[in-house]
C-alpha cells in the first residue's frame, strides 16, 4: 500500500489518489461523491469543502480527522476501522448518515447538520455539540452521559431509553427530552 505524507490534493491532481495511508494531508474542494475509502488510512489529516457524499468507508481509518464545510451525505461510519477513530467536523453535512454503535468519545461536532442521523448505540459521552442540529435523528440505547446538548436543536431523545446522566441541556431545548411523553409545553 502507497504512503503519502504532508501532501495536499485538489480537483487538479486528486485523480492521483490510490488506496493508501495518508499522514498529514490536505484534501481541498475535492468531490469525492461515491468514491470507495475501503482500506484507505487518513491520520492527522484533513478535507476542507470536499463532497464525501455517498462514499463507501469499509474498513478506513480516521485517526484525528478534521471536516471543514465539507458535505457528507449517507455515511456509515460502523464500516470505518474502529481503532483511533477520531474525527473533528466543522460547519458541515452530515445529513441521513450512520454512526450504529460508534464510540464517538473522541470526535468533535461544532455547526453540523445530522438531519435523520442514526445514533443507535453510540457512545458520545463529554461531547460538545455546539450549534449541531439534530432534526429527525434516532437516538436509541445510545450513551449520552456528560454530553453538551445546550447549543444543539431539533434532537428528540428519550430519557429512558438512554443513558444521558450529567448531561447539559437548555431551558429552550428541554424538551426534547420530553417529546416522547406526549406532553405539552407552553
Amino acid at each position: 500500500m502507497k504512503s503519502f505524507f504532508d501532501q495536499q490534493f485538489s480537483p487538479s491532481n486528486f485523480s492521483e489518489i490510490e488506496k493508501g495511508d495518508f499522514d498529514q494531508c490536505i484534501f481541498e474542494n475535492c468531490d469525492f461523491s461515491d468514491f470507495d475509502f475501503s482500506g484507505y488510512k487518513f491520520s492527522e489529516s484533513r478535507f476542507v469543502n470536499c463532497n464525501l457524499s455517498l462514499v463507501k468507508l469499509g474498513d478506513t481509518a480516521f485517526r484525528d480527522v478534521e471536516f471543514v464545510e465539507c458535505k457528507m451525505l449517507g455515511l456509515h461510519f460502523e464500516d470505518c476501522n474502529d481503532f483511533g477513530f477520531s474525527i473533528d467536523v466543522k460547519h458541515s453535512l452530515l445529513n441521513h448518515s450512520s454512526f450504529y454503535q460508534v464510540d464517538l468519545r473522541k470526535s468533535k461536532f461544532k455547526n453540523v447538520d445530522f438531519h435523520e442521523c442514526e445514533f443507535a448505540e453510540a457512545n458520545l459521552s463529554k461531547l460538545i455539540l455546539a450549534d449541531c442540529r439534530f432534526d429527525h435523528a434516532h437516538f436509541e440505547r445510545s450513551i449520552l452521559e456528560a454530553a453538551d446538548f445546550r447549543t444543539a436543536s431539533g434532537f428528540s431523545i428519550n430519557p429512558v431509553d438512554n443513558s444521558i446522566k450529567k448531561s447539559k441541556f437548555s431551558r429552550e431545548n428541554i424538551s426534547g427530552l420530553l417529546d416522547v411523553f406526549e406532553i405539552n409545553i407552553e
